[in-house]
């Protein structure tokens, strides 16, 4: 049986309608490729309490669950697990984003996220992700 990993992830969007990508460091899996961040959801957590709780972890930046709209989802079967990952939009936070936990940050047009490689799981959002912001 394959085991589901649940993760969440958040699309933020500046005042510019850039998207924030952050790449993963070395020595983690799918180092180097670039991401919508977020991170597991631990057990007893909802999505949104573990994002809000990823993003100030990983960047520095304080989200108030309001500001949190579901966007869309992810599900992709990777070789040892399978992940589902609901995705929120998020146009406002407090603070300013580091790359605490990641290699690098991106502020990226909506229309280059196609030009960063991503993890499989990610590619798929793309569209929607231009569509709708």
């Amino acid at each position: 049986m394959t085991r589901i990993v649940l993760v969440t992830a958040a699309v933020l969007v500046d005042a510019d309608r850039r998207i924030l990508l952050a790449q993963r460091p070395a020595g983690r899996s799918l180092a180097g490729l670039w991401e919508f961040p977020g991170g597991k959801i631990e057990a007893g957590e909802s999505p949104e309490t573990a994002l809000i709780r990823e993003l100030d972890e990983e960047l520095g930046i304080t989200v108030r669950e309001p500001c949190l709209a579901p966007l869309t989802f992810a599900s992709h079967a990777y070789p040892n697990f399978h992940l589902l990952m609901p995705v929120y939009i998020c146009r406002r936070w407090e603070g300013t984003p580091v790359a605490r936990e990641h290699a690098a940050l991106a502020w990226v047009p909506r229309k280059r996220l196609g030009e960063y490689p991503m993890p499989p799981a990610d590619l798929p959002l793309i569209p929607v992700i231009q569509d709708q912001v």
